[in-house]
């Protein structure tokens, strides 16, 4: 055990750029990326890390696992596209950060869009004064929609909505409360709150989900509520809203599996997942870390403490990748 935390700690201190100018570094990128795209490919790369500063700190395979994974489902990493993410973890039993795959819904949308099975696919948030019922026997929902986008997104959100039909006709709907998804969030997330958190240390303390929302927190606390749960409450719901009905109820292709086996894990070497559970540090904040685990229940910690971040140096990787 000293031995393996002793190399992963050799892995972190290990420049990204040094890493990547290793000769089998290099073939594994070119085997699967290919020579022509190899350059676009390290600088999503580098975009990633320089959005999430902390990934700095994690391990370079498994930054490099997490990317090569995304790049082979032909998905971007780009936060803006909202396709998948790298979230830097504690990996206590390894003594050093990893980085996970974690796959956005908008990277749901595209693969089960292009498996060809789908005919329609939609998942979107249902607002305050638009539902009019929804009848869970013959799986009907009846709305009337806020016209004016601008008005639509400022208004509340009382509950998702999310369905599938396929090209022979098949369909499957789906509608959860808002109130039924905070209750997912609180059982499953161990990042998520729903309800406030006293502790004697100010660190572990945490106000409710309302509070959040309504602002009613010190602001040095904003790393507290890091998670994707607090910042895209409505992202992390349309995600859980498509895991769980094309996982229930859709046709899977191979990558769409893939990617859900491999969601929320660290890649290995080999392509593996490995489940590690997210334990944080007091003295660091994640900059993007939720968990959710669908398999099992999690008995989360009243004490659980958000890390802070500690700022590093991008190196130039396409300049030691290239030379």
């Amino acid at each position: 055990m000293a031995v393996q935390n002793s190399l992963a700690r050799g892995q972190k201190q290990t420049g990204m750029a040094a890493f990547l100018t290793r000769d089998a570094v290099k073939n594994q990128i070119r085997s699967i990326v290919g020579g022509k795209d190899s350059a676009r490919f390290i600088s999503s790369i580098i975009s990633a890390v320089q959005t999430t500063p902390a990934l700095q700190e994690c391990t370079n395979p498994s930054i490099l696992s997490a990317a090569l994974l995304g790049q082979a489902l032909n998905l971007s990493p780009s936060p803006q596209l909202g396709q998948y993410y790298m979230v830097p973890f504690d990996n206590r039993k390894k003594g050093c950060k990893e980085a996970q795959f974690q796959l956005g819904y908008k990277g749901y949308l595209q693969l089960a869009e292009r498996s060809g099975y789908y005919k329609k696919l939609n998942v979107l948030p249902i607002k305050d004064g638009e539902l009019i019922r929804y009848d869970p026997l013959e799986e009907e929902i009846e709305v009337d929609l806020i016209e004016d986008d601008v008005v639509r997104e400022e208004t509340p959100t009382i509950g998702y909505y999310a369905m599938f039909e396929y090209a022979n006709g098949f369909r499957k709907t789906m509608y959860w409360s808002k109130k039924k998804m905070l209750a997912h969030a609180d059982r499953y997330s161990q990042a998520f709150h729903l309800n406030a958190v006293e502790n004697s240390n100010p660190k572990r303390s945490r106000v409710s989900f309302e509070d959040f929302e309504n602002g009613n927190f010190p602001k040095g606390d904003e790393w507290k509520y890091s998670s994707f749960w607090y910042q895209d409450f409505d992202g992390m719901a349309k995600k859980t809203m498509l895991r769980q009905l094309i996982s229930k109820w859709g046709i899977m292709s191979i990558d769409l599996q893939n990617a859900f086996e491999k969601d929320m894990a660290v890649i290995k070497d080999d392509g593996q997942p490995d489940y590690v559970d997210n334990e944080p540090q007091d003295d660091v904040v994640e900059d993007q870390e939720y968990k959710e685990s669908e398999s099992q229940e999690v008995q989360k910690q009243s004490d659980q403490a958000q890390p802070e971040i500690s700022q590093g140096k991008q190196m130039s990787m396409e300049d030691a990748f290239f030379s």
